[in-house]
């Protein structure tokens, strides 16, 4: 009896130990050990082939809790239609310039609001019904007009430069309006249901019919269906035409994906290649602008090791976002101190070598600084989402500018301690150990 209760309290202490190691990668095992499926394959069901999109209204019915979370969002609001919300328009047109090639009255619909807003106007090309966005945006976080070139970022040789011969349908419509991308419909303003969990026609006839489900799948396919926007992209086409080939019709958005099909076969990153400066990207690999995450997150260790957008967003909420993120509790969830998956320190100060309440041990402010911005007036308020430290020695081999580094953003200006420059600050982690021949 005595050698069991030994042999019993031995695995209660072994379990014990894993546990206090590894027990919060637990809920996550199942996620992190699916098998890889490869990029090629389609993995939505049969029925969902042959199946159109319906409009989150359909999923109301039975899906009431999800549809209430996600109409508070900021997704639905990405497009908005004026005549249905007057309220929807943040901009002051009183100050509108005089040179705008709108009105107030003309606009039909608002793209955004949270951090800038543009305008669409209804325009016809070729007989078709489409859309323009007017030559100003309103800049929210400065709360002022700027000038809007539609053609101004890599289709500049796409398109003649003039937003009047540039339609939205080419543009924004594919991430913006539910079903645009793969139907060339505009079945419904903002992102809804079947934009993340593909057309729905046939699991609203038999909801035995299943629908996309990201959480069911590999991380990498998993990812995808944020990563059809939240990734800067060229026409896929490019792979094998030059921009003078697709003049006038070259697409912003992966022309023809739906939720679970490959994205490989739709989209073509942003060309980047490590070391090497772009219009996009820090030769690092960190964004300039909004709409980089992806790009940024597939160099991380995040995403080498299985953690998925979703395991960070809530889906249908969004939360956290970057102006209202929840402190370390949402790291903290895995990342414990002296875990498997570190920090390997016993303390929180013994790891950032700041106090506990100072900005200095808030995790997104060292691995997720404010690097991008929405547009070239507007603040650095675009989160890196490549997660790895980045020192004040790497900042100036890369030629970033000093207020994207995470220590020069609070010690340019302290007081306390007095101002610190780039090599003093990397002096700083080189006294503290944290920086040697196996972190450079």
């Amino acid at each position: 009896m005595k050698k069991y209760l030994i042999l019993l309290f031995i695995i209660v202490a072994v379990i014990f130990v894993i546990y206090k190691k590894e027990g919060k990668i637990l809920p996550y095992y199942e996620q992190l050990t699916q098998p890889y499926v490869g990029v090629e394959k389609n993995l939505q069901d049969n029925s969902q082939k042959e199946a159109h999109f319906v409009g989150s209204q359909k999923c109301k019915k039975c899906h009431k809790e999800n549809y209430h979370e996600w109409s508070h969002s900021g997704h639905p609001k990405m497009i908005q239609d004026v005549a249905k919300n007057p309220k929807a328009i943040v901009a002051n047109f009183l100050k509108l310039p005089a040179d705008a090639n709108f009105k107030k009255e003309d606009v039909v619909y608002t793209i955004g609001g949270k951090f800038k807003q543009r305008y669409m106007l209804a325009k016809d090309f070729n007989g078709s019904a489409d859309y323009v966005v007017g030559n100003y945006q309103w800049n929210v976080q400065t709360g002022k007009w700027q000038h809007y070139k539609t053609w101004h970022y890599w289709y500049k040789d796409a398109y003649p430069h003039d937003n009047m011969k540039v339609p939205t349908s080419k543009t924004c419509d594919g991430c913006h309006f539910t079903g645009y991308m793969s139907e060339q419909k505009r079945v419904e303003p903002g992102i809804s249901c079947e934009a993340c969990h593909g057309p729905g026609s046939e699991h609203v006839k038999n909801p035995k019919l299943a629908v996309f489900v990201a959480s069911e799948v590999d991380p990498v396919r998993q990812n995808e269906v944020c990563l059809q926007c939240h990734m800067r992209n060229r026409d896929n086409r490019l792979k094998d035409e030059n921009i003078s080939q697709i003049y006038n019709d070259a697409y912003d958005y992966p022309k023809g994906y739906e939720a679970g099909k490959s994205l490989a076969k739709y989209k073509m990153v942003a060309p980047f290649e490590m070391g090497h400066e772009t219009g996009e990207f820090y030769a690092n690999g960190m964004g300039k602008h909004n709409r980089t995450q992806g790009n940024e997150y597939v160099h991380s260790g995040m995403a080498k090791h299985g953690i998925t957008c979703i395991n960070c967003h809530d889906p249908h909420t969004l939360q956290p976002t970057a102006q209202h993120n929840s402190g370390n509790a949402l790291c903290m969830k895995c990342h414990s101190f002296d875990s498997v998956v570190g920090p390997h320190e016993k303390n929180l100060e013994a790891h950032t070598h700041h106090k506990v309440d100072s900005k200095g041990s808030l995790c997104v402010e060292c691995h997720m600084p404010k690097v991008g911005r929405h547009t070239g007036k507007s603040p650095l308020t675009v989160r890196s989402h490549m997660f790895g430290f980045v020192t004040p020695a790497q900042t100036l081999k890369y030629k970033m500018p000093k207020e994207t580094n995470a220590c020069y953003t609070c010690h340019a200006t302290d007081k306390k301690a007095g101002k610190r420059s780039m090599k003093q600050l990397q002096k700083d982690l080189e006294s503290w150990g944290m920086v040697g021949w196996d972190k450079q």
